[in-house]
């Protein structure tokens, strides 16, 4: 049953005839205003990202333009609320350390104010989750607007991937193979305009999870940043929401254990970034839905990877996925793996979403009987050196290191693996397993991505380009390598991790999901007697809250107090 003006949430704040929704009234007269802009309308928050040292996002300004022209155009009153941007490129020490105040932002913001309905804008990696994650804890309905990735680059007749090409250049500078001038060039080709990264990095990842979630648009995902179209979706967006708030189409019937599965599916079949773990599981746990690193791991045994763009796949990226169909014709090619019944924010079933999507390009988006990789994108491996799990992504690997046995080099912060990295000289093998700790949750602080290792200058010069490296950090959804992350617990707190010592062997099995360090329980045991916990990171402000409240990486890296479970729903505000 359609709602009714007067069953607005907006209305608490305008409707009756008291001194306080006078004060209500009045100040937004204030502001040019009048009853004929919220009366019996929806009052539609367009929660924006936009900075001016958010490159990603740095046509959002000029997209909530188009929101708001869809609102109007559906009869609702939009309202601009800018929140923390997610700066990826300047956010130190990660963009990660602050995703989760970015979610409580979100979800104060909307509770706090007049609002019925809600359109997110973001896409740069850590904006997606944290704006979900905020809109779902406050289950008003809402839909996100993908920020789209940006154009393809280009360099001197090569076409440049961001992040991805960023690291493998870098490698070949250091190897001594380019010069500056060539190196200069990289720089200035690789971000040609606004918008996201445009390989299968953790922007379009999340942006992708999204639409498979049914919280975007069909084809809301696949846009280019810079494309018309992306402009006539935000309008659109516009105009939706607000049918969405007549029909209370609350996120919770949308969000459920079968989206959260479709989402999944569309991750591994996408090739997606290995944060695409902790960010699904923290999203689905806001939700009140159990999911974790078994059904990831479950999934992605029996998803290939269709989705040939970098880093995963050879030569392609999110312009050429666009140009082919976009997701929704991958989600075609999935077929049954997909819950075709499940609702999204059009009020439409998948089903019914993509019956009519086409395939262009079937190099690009490939069937299920040619896929890019056998399996999904992601592995889960446990073992006594990861007993809560880690994660690596095999499609974007040299495959001789699926099975793969070597002796650790362990450095326990990050300048100082910088100086082995560094050191032409240092001795190593391509066997050798490089090691970095005290970089996870709590160790990094923030879990920053600093598990994509670089590749050690000695061994660069004899011309290898791959070897296996291990961490409790993150890495970069641009890039790619044998690197094994999220080890959980973290060596911070005493997990494993911790304990193991140079010269240690290190067995990773990605077949059978295994990772270990071949020494005794009780030689494990008699070092912890001996393991002493390093110095807290922060002793006051933001950064001592979020070390006393952040979950591990096998939990999704959310406050413990935010989650689902803990204590009684928030009431709506009280209104004197």
């Amino acid at each position: 049953m359609k709602k009714r003006p007067e069953d607005l949430r907006s209305a608490r704040w305008f409707a009756p005839d008291d001194l306080r929704s006078m004060g209500h009234r009045s100040r937004a007269m204030q502001m040019g205003l009048d009853g004929e802009d919220w009366e019996g309308k929806p009052v539609i928050a367009i929660i924006n990202t936009w900075s001016d040292l958010s490159p990603c996002h740095h046509h959002l300004r000029d997209r909530a333009k188009f929101v708001k022209k869809g609102v109007y155009q559906a009869g609702g009153m939009p309202v601009e609320l800018p929140v923390h941007s997610f700066s990826e490129q300047f956010l130190k020490p990660t963009s990660m350390l602050y995703r989760n105040m970015g979610a409580m932002e979100v979800e104060e913001t909307i509770r706090s104010h007049p609002i019925d309905g809600v359109v997110l804008m973001g896409g740069c990696d850590k904006s997606t989750p944290a704006l979900i994650m905020g809109a779902l804890s406050m289950g008003i309905p809402f839909i996100f607007m993908p920020a789209g990735a940006m154009l393809r680059g280009n360099y001197a007749g090569q076409k440049l991937g961001s992040g991805t090409d960023v690291w493998k250049y870098w490698d070949e500078r250091r190897a001594g193979n380019i010069g500056k001038e060539e190196w200069d060039g990289v720089q200035g080709g690789i971000a040609r305009s606004y918008g996201t990264c445009m390989t299968m990095g953790t922007a379009s990842t999340m942006m992708s999870i999204a639409e498979g979630f049914g919280l975007t648009l069909p084809g809301a995902s696949s846009i280019p940043a810079p494309d018309a179209g992306h402009k006539r979706m935000a309008a659109a967006c516009g105009r939706r929401i607000v049918d969405m708030v007549w029909e209370d189409l609350t996120p919770d019937k949308i969000v459920t254990p079968a989206a959260t599965a479709n989402a999944t599916v569309v991750a591994m079949a996408t090739g997606c970034s290995t944060n695409a773990i902790i960010h699904l599981v923290a999203m689905a746990k806001r939700a009140g839905i159990d999911w974790g690193l078994d059904d990831l791991d479950r999934i992605g045994h029996q998803v290939p990877v269709l989705a040939n763009i970098r880093p995963s796949g050879s030569e392609y990226l999110m312009e050429d996925f666009f140009y082919a169909g976009g997701l929704p014709a991958l989600m075609k090619e999935l077929g049954d793996k997909l819950d075709l019944s499940v609702l999204t924010v059009n009020g439409k079933s998948v089903g019914e979403n993509i019956a009519s999507a086409v395939n262009y390009n079937e190099d690009v988006i490939r069937p299920l009987s040619n896929p890019v990789y056998h399996e999904g994108s992601l592995a889960v491996l446990r073992g006594n050196l990861a007993p809560d799990g880690a994660v690596i992504k095999p499609a974007a690997c040299d495959p001789k290191f699926h099975k793969h046995s070597g002796p650790a080099i362990v450095a326990d912060s990050y300048p100082e693996l910088k100086k082995i990295v560094a050191d032409p000289d240092y001795p190593m093998t391509p066997d050798h397993v490089l090691v970095l700790r005290n970089a996870g949750p709590q160790g990094g602080p923030g879990m920053p991505e600093w598990g994509m290792i670089p590749m050690p200058q000695a061994l660069l010069k004899d011309g290898h380009r791959d070897m296996v490296r291990l961490s409790d950090a993150r890495m970069s959804g641009t890039s790619f390598g044998a690197c094994v992350l999220h080890v959980a617990p973290e060596s911070f707190i005493g997990g494993p991790l911790a304990l193991i010592e140079t010269g240690d062997i290190i067995e990773l099995d990605v077949p059978n999901r295994v990772l270990r360090v071949d020494i005794s329980d009780e030689e494990l045991a008699r070092r912890r007697e001996n393991w002493t916990q390093p110095e807290p990171r922060y002793e006051r402000g933001y950064g001592h809250m979020f070390s006393r409240h952040i979950e591990q990486a096998d939990k999704g890296c959310d406050f413990d107090f935010l989650r689902t479970d803990f204590g009684k729903p928030v009431p709506e505000p009280e209104i004197y």
